[in-house]
């Protein structure tokens, strides 16, 4: 899945919105500084879908505040060092 976020850092409290033409504004209270503030992105995207941040991946923007964001939502792949049999 691909989104589209625009970051606002500096902010007063971490907060997700989903905005009506379908883009996404992540409030995150880290200063965009030695990329602190796409740490707090990503976690809060984690948060947001449940699933890992290793999932989550900033495909353009790093050091901007318009980020196009890859999510790997498949749930069902298995997870390294986890063998089924034992």
């Amino acid at each position: 899945m691909i989104l589209q976020v625009t970051v606002k850092p500096n902010a007063r409290q971490r907060r997700l919105e989903r905005l009506s033409d379908g883009t996404w504004r992540a409030y995150v209270m880290s200063p965009p500084h030695e990329g602190r503030a796409n740490a707090e992105l990503i976690a809060l995207l984690a948060e947001h879908f449940h699933c890992p941040k290793s999932a989550i991946t900033i495909q353009h923007g790093v050091t901007g505040r318009h980020k196009r964001i890859h999510l790997d939502v498949r749930g069902d792949a298995p997870k390294a060092g986890r063998g089924g049999s034992g």
